[in-house]
C-alpha cells in the first residue's frame, strides 16, 4: 500500500428512500428504486409545462433544528436548505468515524463540498425585495455551504465549495485527498449536496433535452432517453491511511489515487470527449499505482443518455476493459438507476456505492438493463452490466468511480478494499451505555433509535457499543446511563417512553466545575481495588508506584495487602490510612486517564494529603511519607486524648461543654458530602461535569460495529428536530438525521 494512500474512515448520506448508509446499502442489495412521483409541496403538476413527474426525492426537506447548531431561527429561514443538510451530513460522518466534532476545533480539518444547484435563491428572489434579509447574503451563497461547516465546528483547514457541474462532488473528494497529501489538511470532510426546490431548474433541463420523459434511467440500455433527477447528499471523512491504521480507525476503503482533466474543444460544449475520458482513466490508474487489469468493477457516471453512454463505454473499454483477461469482463453499473442523478452530488453517491460494495464484497445489480444499447459493443469492449446481486470476484479488490461534468470536467478515483484490520486480545468488561441530547424529547428519540439499531445488529458486543457511545459522541445537557446488563432493551424502551427503570439513570447536566473529594478514614471495604488491579493498567501501575514509595517506611506490602487482605492489618490506623491514600489517588489517576480532570480538589483528614498529591503540590514519595508517618503518629497517640462531635450551633452548646483554650479543639465529623468508599471499578457515570457545548451536531448514522482495534460508533441523533421558519412558498430545510450515528444517537 503506498504511503500517500487515503483512508475513508466515516460516511454519511441522505438519499431517496435511503436516509443513511445502511439503508442505502439495503436498497442497493435489494435492487430497489428510490424513484417516486414528486412530492405535492414542490410544485403544482402542469403549472410549469411538461416537467417529468418522477424523480428521486427526500421525504422531508423542511425540518431542521437550528438551535442544535447554534443558529437563530431567523437566520435559518434565510439559509439554503443545502447548507442545513450539509451541516447534518458533516456531523453524521464525523460521528461515524468515531470523532467528537468538538475535538476538531482549531485543527487543520478541511471541508470540500461539491454542489451546483441554487434553487433556494430562485425561490427567495421570486418573493420580491421584502424577502431579502440581512441573512440572505450568506444564506443563499453557494460558497458558504462548505464555510458554514468550518465556521460551526471551528475548523482551520481549507474550506471550499466546488462547482464543476455534475462532477463537483467527486472533484471535491479529489481535492481533499490532494490537500491531505500536501499536509495542508490533517483530516478532511468531503462530499456533495443537491436539492430540487424550484420547478424552473427541472424545466430548464427538460427543455435542454437531458431528462428522461418517463422518469427511468436506462443506463447502457437500448431504451436510454435521458437521466432522472435526484436529490440528497453524502459525505466522507478522509484521513491518511497510515494514521488511520495507527489510530485503530475502522476503514471503509482506501483511495489509491485520482485524476481530473477537461474535454477541451469537443464536438460541443456539453458533448463528452472519448479521448479525454480515456486519458483521465489512464492517469488515475497510473497515479494510483494500480494496473487497469486488476480493476474488477467501475461505478459509471452512467446517466442513461443516448450520447453520453456510448462515449463513456468506449473510453472505459479502451482504458480498462481491454486490459482485463479474456472472458473476465469489467463489471460496470450506475447508482443513478436506483436514486437518480444527484448532479452536483452524484460523484459522492457513486463513491459511497463502490465503497460499500468493496466493504461487503458484493456487487449490486444495475437496474433497468435489458437490451444493450446498439451503440455500445459490450462484448468487444470487454464490459458487462450485472443484473443481479453477485459476489465480488476473488483476490485483491479494486474499483473505480467516474464522474463527468457537462462542461467537460472529468474525474476518476481508484479504490482498494480496506486492509485486514489488526486483531488482538481484548478484555471485555461490563460497561454502561451513555446517551445524551439537547432536549429530553431528542434523548427519548435516541433511545428508540439505539434500541432498534442494536436489535437489528445482534452480532455487536455490548462493550463495543458502550465504548463508541462514550468516546465518539458529544456530551449534551440531557443525559441517560443504561446500567442494566441483561435487560438493556427494557431500559432503553423505558427511556424512550419517559418511564423509570431500575437499570436506568437520567438527569440534566449542571453548569459548574469538576471537583475531586478525598474522604478520610472509614471508606474502606474488603477487596477494594482488587478488580481494578487486574483490569485497569493505569490503576495497577499507580499502586505499584505506591508500593515502592511505601516500602522504606512500612513492614507490610501494599500490593500484597490489596490482593490478599489481612483483617488484622486492615483494622490498624497506620495501615488502612496509607492503603486508602493509594486507592484514592489511584482512582484519581484512572479518572484523569479517561479524560475526567478536576478543576479543584478537596480532602478531609488524611484525604487532604491525597488531594495535595493529586493537585501536584506533593510528589508521590513526599505524600507517601507524610501519610504513613502521620498515621503512625496517630497510632502512637491513641488513648491519650478525647474527641467529641456535637451537632449543634455554638450558641446552643452549654459553656461547660466548650473546649478550654488549652484543650485540643473538637474535630468535626467527616462532611456529609464525602464520597462513597472506593469501588473495584470506576462508577458507571463520571463526576458531575458541565455538558460539552459542541457548536454543531447533526444526526449521525454510524452503527457501532464490532471493531478490531477501535470500535465504531453507533448512530443516533442527539438533537430534536423542529420546523424552521422559511419563506412561505418554498421548502425549507434538510431532513433531520435518522438514526440510532448521523449514529446520530
Amino acid at each position: 500500500m503506498p504511503t500517500d494512500a487515503v483512508a475513508i474512515v466515516g460516511i454519511s448520506c441522505r438519499l431517496p428512500q435511503a436516509p443513511d448508509p445502511e439503508a442505502f446499502w439495503d436498497l442497493l442489495r435489494r435492487g430497489a428504486s428510490g424513484i417516486t412521483v414528486a412530492p405535492a409541496d414542490r410544485w403544482v403538476d402542469g403549472e410549469h409545462g411538461a416537467i417529468p413527474p418522477r424523480g428521486g426525492f427526500l421525504e422531508r426537506i423542511d425540518t431542521f433544528d437550528p438551535a442544535f447548531f447554534g443558529i437563530a431561527p431567523r437566520e435559518a429561514a434565510s439559509m439554503d436548505p443545502q447548507q442545513r443538510l450539509t451541516l447534518e451530513l458533516a456531523w453524521e460522518c464525523l460521528e461515524d468515524a468515531g470523532v467528537v466534532p468538538a475535538s476538531l476545533r482549531a485543527t487543520r480539518t478541511g471541508v470540500f463540498i461539491g454542489t451546483t444547484a441554487g434553487d433556494y435563491a430562485t425561490l427567495l428572489h421570486q418573493q420580491g425585495p421584502d424577502a431579502i434579509t440581512p441573512h440572505a447574503v450568506t444564506g443563499i451563497n453557494r460558497g458558504i455551504i462548505a464555510n458554514r461547516v468550518s465556521y460551526t465546528l471551528g475548523l482551520h483547514g481549507p474550506s471550499l465549495t466546488v462547482d464543476t457541474a455534475q462532477s463537483s462532488a467527486l472533484v471535491a473528494v479529489h481535492l481533499a485527498c490532494e490537500s491531505l497529501r500536501a499536509g495542508e489538511s490533517e483530516l478532511a470532510i468531503a462530499g456533495g449536496v443537491n436539492l430540487i426546490l424550484a420547478p424552473e431548474s427541472t424545466l430548464g433541463l427538460t427543455r435542454f433535452g437531458g431528462l428522461s420523459p418517463d422518469g427511468v434511467a436506462y443506463t447502457f440500455d437500448a431504451r436510454a432517453n435521458g437521466y432522472v433527477r435526484g436529490e440528497g447528499g453524502g459525505a466522507v471523512v478522509l484521513k491518511p491511511l497510515e494514521r488511520a491504521l495507527a489510530d485503530g480507525d475502522r476503514v471503509y476503503g482506501v483511495i489509491r489515487g485520482s485524476a481530473v482533466n477537461n474535454d477541451g474543444a469537443s464536438d460541443g460544449l456539453t458533448v463528452p470527449s472519448p479521448a479525454a475520458q480515456e486519458e483521465v482513466l489512464r492517469l488515475a490508474y497510473e497515479r494510483a499505482g494500480v494496473s487497469a487489469s486488476a480493476v474488477q468493477y467501475v461505478e459509471l457516471h452512467g446517466t442513461g443518455t443516448p450520447v453520453g453512454d456510448p462515449i463513456e463505454a468506449a473510453a472505459l473499454g479502451a482504458a480498462v476493459g481491454s486490459a482485463r483477461p479474456a472472458g473476465e469482463p469489467l463489471l460496470v453499473g450506475s447508482a443513478k438507476t436506483n436514486v437518480g442523478h444527484l448532479e452536483g452530488a452524484a460523484g459522492v453517491v457513486g463513491l459511497l456505492k463502490a465503497v460499500l460494495a468493496l466493504r461487503h464484497r458484493e456487487i449490486p445489480a444495475s437496474l433497468n438493463f435489458e437490451t444493450p444499447n446498439p451503440a455500445i459493443d459490450l462484448e468487444g469492449l470487454n464490459l458487462r452490466v450485472p443484473t443481479v446481486l453477485s459476489a465480488w470476484p476473488e483476490g485483491e479488490a479494486f474499483a473505480g468511480v467516474s464522474s463527468f461534468g457537462m462542461g467537460g470536467t472529468n474525474c476518476h478515483i481508484v479504490l482498494e478494499a480496506a486492509p485486514q484490520a489488526r486483531t488482538g486480545e481484548v478484555t471485555r468488561v461490563p460497561a454502561p451505555w451513555v446517551l445524551s441530547a439537547r432536549t429530553e424529547a431528542a434523548l427519548r428519540g435516541q433511545a428508540r433509535r439505539l434500541r432498534r439499531f442494536v436489535a437489528n445488529s445482534p452480532e455487536l458486543d455490548p462493550a463495543d457499543v458502550a465504548f463508541s457511545l462514550a468516546t465518539s459522541r458529544s456530551a449534551f445537557e440531557h443525559r441517560a446511563v443504561v446500567t442494566a446488563a441483561e435487560d438493556r432493551f427494557d431500559a432503553l424502551a423505558a427511556l424512550a417512553e419517559g418511564l423509570p427503570h431500575t437499570g436506568l439513570t437520567t438527569g440534566t447536566a449542571i453548569s459548574g466545575k469538576t471537583v475531586f473529594v478525598f474522604p478520610g478514614q472509614g471508606s474502606q471495604w474488603p477487596a477494594m481495588g482488587r478488580h481494578l488491579l487486574t483490569h485497569e493498567p493505569v490503576f495497577a501501575a499507580h499502586i505499584q508506584a505506591c508500593t515502592e514509595a511505601f516500602a522504606p517506611h512500612t513492614d507490610w506490602n501494599l500490593t500484597h495487602l490489596l490482593t490478599q487482605p489481612d483483617d488484622n492489618l486492615l483494622t490498624r490506623v497506620d495501615v488502612i490510612q496509607p492503603v486508602l491514600f493509594a486507592v484514592m489517588t489511584g482512582l484519581a489517576e484512572l479518572w484523569k486517564h479517561h479524560g475526567i480532570t478536576p478543576d479543584a480538589v478537596i480532602g478531609h483528614s488524611q484525604g487532604e494529603i491525597a488531594a495535595a498529591h493529586t493537585a501536584g503540590a506533593l510528589t508521590l514519595h513526599d505524600a507517601a511519607k507524610t501519610v504513613i508517618l502521620r498515621a503512625q503518629a496517630i497510632t502512637a497517640l491513641a488513648g491519650t486524648g478525647t474527641m467529641a462531635s456535637i451537632p449543634l450551633p455554638p450558641d446552643d452548646v452549654h459553656p461547660s461543654s466548650t473546649a478550654t483554650p488549652t484543650s485540643p479543639p473538637p474535630t468535626d465529623p467527616p462532611p456529609p458530602s464525602s464520597p462513597a468508599p472506593p469501588t473495584p471499578s470506576p462508577p458507571s457515570s463520571p463526576p458531575a461535569k458541565p455538558a460539552t457545548s459542541a457548536p454543531a451536531r447533526s444526526p449521525s448514522t454510524t452503527p457501532p460495529t464490532a471493531p478490531t482495534s477501535k470500535p465504531s460508533a453507533n448512530k443516533s441523533s442527539p438533537h430534536s428536530t423542529t420546523s424552521a421558519p422559511t419563506p412561505p412558498t418554498s421548502p425549507s430545510t434538510p431532513p433531520s438525521p435518522p438514526s440510532p450515528s448521523t449514529p446520530a444517537p
